[in-house]
This record gives C-alpha cells, structure tokens and sequence, in this order.
C-alpha cells in the first residue's frame, strides 16, 4: 500500500475531514472544496449555497444564490396532483415507511413526462440551440420523432420541456418565468421569456414548469446531469409533507376519486338479531 493511500484511504474532490486526535473514525473538521464546514460557513451559508458548492465546486454568486433559492421556493411542492407526490401519498396512506414513501416519489418523478428525465432533455436542447430560433426548431423535431431503441428510456413523444396535454401555459408557470428572467446571471431565461410564444409554437405545446427550471439551472452553469439531480431533490419536500399527511388521515380522507364498489359489505344495514337467527 502506497503512503498516499495509508494517508488519503478515500479519494473524493469534493470533501475533506481531518479527524479527531484521540479517534481516526470521528471528525474533527470537515471541508467542502476548501470551505470549513463547521468552522466557518455553519450559521454564514445558505441551504442553496450549499447544494451549489458541493455540485459547481465554488462558491455562488449573491445572484446565482438567490436565483436558486427561488427556483427551489417554487419546485418544493409539485402539489397532490403532480404523479411523484401522488406516489408518495400512496406510500403514507398504506403505513410504507418513510424511505419508501420518498423512493416511490423519486421514482415516479424521474421519467420524462414533467420528471427529472425531461428537464435533463430540456438542458441538453438548451446547451444545444443556445438563442437560436433555427436552432430551436430543428431540436425540438428531432425529439418528437427520435428513436431510443436500445436506451433505458422509452421514446418521449413530445417536445421536452413543454406539456403535450396543456391548452395553455399556466399561470405558476408564467409568474416563475417572470419572476426569474430579470435576475438570472444568464441569458436563457431572458430569451425565454422573450421567446416563449415563438417556442411553444414550434412545440405545439404550452411551457411547462420543467421547461423554466431547464433554463434556470443552465444559466446557474449546472450540466444536465447535475440539473437532472438537482431538480429530483427540490421537489422531495412537498412528497414528504403529503406522505405525513396521508398517513395522518388515513384511506378514507384520499383527497381522490373515489372507487364506488357495487354491493360494498360495509355500506349493508346491520340485520338484527332475530333475522339473523
């Protein structure tokens, strides 16, 4: 074994511990790409400001951190109807535990239909076509005909970024844009807000909220991988808070519609005990 390995046995760019004098296995300091953790930045940093420095390796600008904490201020809570929080409930409702109820919110949450996977696309087309309205246009063809034979992924069948069943972009969606497009360190979301309805004609589909979150997260500099990460992790928040609430209220409080069962035994007037004789 090399002294290197004696000293360093784990080898990661991201974090470094010193440990205690008396214990190798506890820590004494902990630093996350140069910043003392418990030192300096516990009680000085942001949430954001943390999530920010682990995955980009610096630190966030004043602007970059507070376009973030926005954009996570508006993705905490996809909402009951939303199927990653439904699947969530689901896990409440049924007593699962709390890693299930979490898992099963990830898991439903990752494809590309308003998931992960979609924004992870919708980066990618932003990297792609940048400003270009030409651009723009022969991406978003592409998606709606490509071919994922032999991929993990089954075939999209929409534009990404943009909701194949809307009629219109809806309003959180709009406020999100309008909120964010004039402090971003970037200019997608500018252009976006410009553009949106040159866009959604190309797609044939209103903006979705993936779509503005796609945008928002590379003009913070995350890769799509990281984006695709990140957004999974904003929208934990609000599974969790409905799988609490659930499994408080139990199945019969299943704020969804309800399964009428022909001839239920627990609807039966009780017969009394002569006719039952």
């Amino acid at each position: 074994m090399s002294d290197l390995a004696k000293t360093e046995p784990i080898h990661t760019r991201i974090w470094r511990e010193e440990p205690e004098p008396n214990n190798p296995f506890a820590t004494r300091a902990a630093y996350c790409h140069g910043y003392d953790v418990f030192g300096d930045m516990l009680g000085q940093a942001r949430w954001v400001d943390m999530l920010y420095l682990m995955l980009r390796g610096h630190a966030p600008s004043a602007v970059q951190a507070d376009l973030l904490e926005a954009l996570a201020v508006a993705l905490a809570n996809p909402g009951p109807r939303d199927a990653s929080v439904h699947a969530a409930m689901c896990g409440g409702v049924c007593g699962s535990t709390a890693a299930s109820s979490l898992i099963a919110a990830l898991s439903v949450g990752a494809g590309q239909y308003t998931g992960a996977r979609e924004v992870y696309l919708a980066m990618q087309g932003w990297l792609a076509c940048e400003l270009r309205g030409d651009r723009w246009s022969a991406w978003l063809e592409v998606q709606r005909r490509a071919d994922t034979a032999g991929s993990t992924w089954p075939k999209a069948g929409h534009a990404p970024g943009f909701d194949p069943h809307g009629v219109s972009t809806p309003t959180p969606v709009l406020q999100l844009l309008e909120h964010l497009a004039p402090g971003s360190p970037g200019p997608l979301l500018p252009w976006l807000r410009e553009h949106r309805l040159a866009l959604e004609d190309l797609a044939g589909a209103p903006l979705a909220m993936g779509g503005v979150a796609a945008a928002a997260l590379c003009d913070l500099g995350f890769s799509p991988t990281q984006g695709e990460m990140l957004y999974l992790l904003l929208r934990l928040p609000g599974a969790a808070a409905h799988a609490l609430e659930q499994a408080e209220y139990g199945h019969k409080r299943f704020p969804f519609y309800p399964i009428e069962i022909e001839n239920d035994p627990g609807l039966r007037a009780p017969q009394s005990a002569e006719a039952t004789a």
